[in-house]
């Protein structure tokens, strides 16, 4: 399928590895020049060289951390016009409630819910000139269900979605759409990070482990950064047009719900 957003530009934030460089693979295929982030040189150089190699895409990455606005700036001063925003962003450790004190709590709103926000207020202009902008906000399938530890994550994450539920109506007669995808298990780093921890304090291997949360899953398997991206192309193509204000779950069927 020809997803019409070929010669369109993207940034894609903290896409140096995982779902964001799922993405960012995605919209380069689809003929994007795209513009990537992440915090480690060595790691996003050599993304930006697999995704150059692979596609032929216009790949220019830039070191920043997106969550301050020296970072947001230097990604703007690459891309200042961009038809698609992909945000994405590291969420704060699991930690108990109880351990949270409120600078805790402070730095993860603003990584989970001020920071797209001002990215959106940053790009929007340009994208109502154009009659056209894509936004896509990765969040998690614990908007919708609970994760233990992860309450400071989630809620600055549900946080986002009300916000926008509302920004994304706003916007909509200018050819914009928002919707959020919510990744349940999928196959990261950092799912494999969580898999050693668990296997460590229980005493498990870790595919012993990654086989038992598999077994939780209907679909019996982790999710793929690469169809991760592919659903991120899709809403930022032609064919997404009317689709905003949604919440995509890609959890292959964990979470048990009618509607």
């Amino acid at each position: 399928m020809d997803l019409g957003i070929s010669g369109k530009t993207a940034i894609i934030c903290a896409s140096s590895k995982g779902l964001g460089k799922g993405c960012a693979m995605a919209l380069a295929q689809a003929g994007c020049a795209i513009v990537i982030n992440g915090r480690t040189e060595e790691t996003l150089q050599l993304t930006a060289t697999e995704i150059r190699e692979a596609t032929g895409a216009k790949v220019t990455a830039i070191i920043a951390d997106v969550s301050t606005a020296e970072g947001q700036a230097k990604l703007l001063a690459a891309c200042p016009q961009p038809d698609i925003l992909v945000n994405n962003n590291g969420g704060p450790p699991r930690k108990d409630y109880t351990l949270l004190d409120r600078d805790a709590m402070i730095e993860g709103v603003v990584q989970n819910m001020i920071t797209p926000i001002e990215l959106i207020k940053a790009v929007s202009p340009s994208m109502k000139e154009k009659n056209f902008g894509r936004v896509v906000n990765i969040t998690s399938l614990s908007v919708l269900s609970p994760l233990e530890g992860l309450d400071l994550s989630s809620g600055a994450r549900a946080g986002l979605t009300s916000f926008l539920a509302g920004v994304a109506r706003q916007l909509a007669p200018h050819g914009i759409t928002i919707n959020n995808i919510l990744p349940g298990k999928m196959d990261t780093d950092r799912l494999r990070g969580g898999l050693r921890a668990t296997a460590k304090n229980s005493g498990a291997t870790e595919e012993e482990v990654a086989a038992a949360q598999r077994a939780e899953i209907p679909a019996r398997r982790f999710g793929t950064p690469e169809e991760f991206g592919n659903a991120c192309a899709f809403l930022c193509s032609q064919h997404g047009g009317y689709i905003t204000g949604q919440n995509l779950l890609m959890d292959g069927g964990l979470f048990s719900s009618a509607f």
